[in-house]
């Protein structure tokens, strides 16, 4: 008999439900990518408290960061309001004990010196020195000139700072506000935003590497028709995504699919079944865990056509001959590595009807561990899915959710198996 999940567990209040953030501003253009970040971690179910330098207010005004933060904003170790409800007036101290995190955006090269040196001449860095290192972690997102964040100086910072236990995180490249192009823009708010809620997952899957398949097939007919079905990739990127947040190393193979990669992952895109077998073949043999997520086309045409077929005005039908795609999950499975325990091998089953006894008959044939099933018609390009978890003790199912939560419980779940 199938079990059910808790249902609470699959509804969180937001990625960030029940934190609370206090959101540093150091002078730089990239402030305003502070404001999109903070109505993001709102909108994920933290409380923000905003901080800022002299030189932020120059560049964004509190007003704003108010507005989206829903608190006021302190920037003055002189401020004479209460900060957290305590009327001794020293924000410096109070504002970083009722924290989960303190997160930098944008961190200044000035102001990454006033961390490695103790600085301590304004409230956001007083804060920072000043916090309970051991309960309140300090992430820094650094946003600078290119030739800034390549000075030998500044990277010698950085270096400290992380020795020091700071949490730094990368910079993008790209166009810069000073007209010149390469590395230290500052993250996107989404990007930042992500490192947030990866920061604060359980990591079981550290030291992992996760090989994952996602999306559907094209298999040619012609040079412009082909046989593919309807998935759309989406559970698949979300388990790539719920590895990589819970510390694996993540490597995602995709058929032709419309779906950003997920951040942290590398993405490999291939086009018919065996483009799928050669590449899986490839980083198998590092991999620790394969989740075949991807709907792989069971067959495909015998000998596709080099040009368009034609309609001959007969009324005839053309004549199309199958062959057999190779069985990716199975060949994997019965691999050396598989075999021996280096790698564990979890399957997805699509069904239309009979799902339970679909699945494990899928199961026993593939010669996997764990199969997970779902209803192809109801989960195909849709946001939401149910799963049921079969091995060889019973079956577990997880009710209708959203795919990333699904995603999270299955990538724990597995984390689990690989601890037995």
């Amino acid at each position: 008999m199938a079990t059910s999940a808790p249902a609470r567990s699959l509804l969180p209040a937001g990625d960030l439900g029940g934190r609370h953030i206090v959101l540093g501003l150091s002078g730089g253009i990239a402030c305003y990518k502070a404001a999109e970040l903070c109505r993001a971690m709102v909108k994920a179910g933290a409380t923000v408290q905003v901080v800022m330098t002299d030189a932020a207010c120059q560049f964004i005004t509190p007003v704003t960061m108010q507005a989206l933060s829903g608190r006021p904003v302190f920037s003055s170790q002189w401020d004479p309001r209460e900060a957290a409800g305590v009327g001794n007036n020293m924000a410096h101290i109070n504002l970083s004990r009722e924290a989960d995190a303190i997160l930098v955006v944008p961190a200044s090269a000035d102001f990454l010196k006033k961390l490695v040196h103790g600085g301590a001449d304004d409230l956001l860095s007083l804060l920072c020195l000043a916090r309970p290192a051991e309960a309140v972690p300090l992430i820094v997102a650094p946003a600078m000139n290119r030739e800034m964040w390549a000075n030998p100086a500044t990277q010698r910072n950085v270096a400290q700072l992380k020795a020091d236990g700071v949490h730094v995180l990368d910079v993008g490249q790209g166009d810069q506000a000073c007209g010149e192009v390469g590395d230290g823009r500052m993250l996107e708010a989404d990007e930042l935003l992500y490192d947030l809620v990866r920061f604060f997952m359980p990591k079981p899957l550290a030291g992992q590497h996760v090989l994952v398949s996602a999306g559907p097939t094209y298999e040619a007919i012609d040079p412009v028709r082909g046989i593919t079905n309807l998935s759309s990739g989406k559970m698949g990127f979300a388990i790539a995504r719920a590895a990589h947040e819970a510390g694996a190393e993540v490597t995602l193979v995709a058929g032709p699919v419309a779906l950003a990669t997920p951040r942290g992952v590398r993405r490999i895109d291939v086009k018919s079944a065996q483009n799928m077998l050669m590449a899986l073949d490839i980083y198998a043999h590092s991999a620790t865990v394969f989740v075949s997520a991807a709907a792989v086309a069971d067959w495909r045409p015998a000998a596709p056509s080099e040009q368009k077929i034609k309609k001959d005005g007969s009324g005839q039908v053309p004549t199309l001959a199958f062959t057999e795609n190779p069985d990716i999950l199975a060949g994997i499975a019965a691999s050396e590595r598989a075999r021996s325990g280096r790698l564990y091998c979890v399957g997805f089953a699509a069904e239309s009807h009979d799902l339970l006894h679909h699945a494990q008959t899928k199961r026993a044939r593939k010669g996997v561990p764990l199969l997970v099933g779902n209803i192809g018609p109801a989960t195909f390009g849709q946001d939401h899915n149910a799963l049921l978890l079969v091995d060889e003790a019973g079956v577990v199912e997880f009710p209708q959710a959203d795919k990333l939560s699904l995603s999270r419980l299955l990538v724990a779940d597995i984390a689990q198996r690989l601890a037995r």
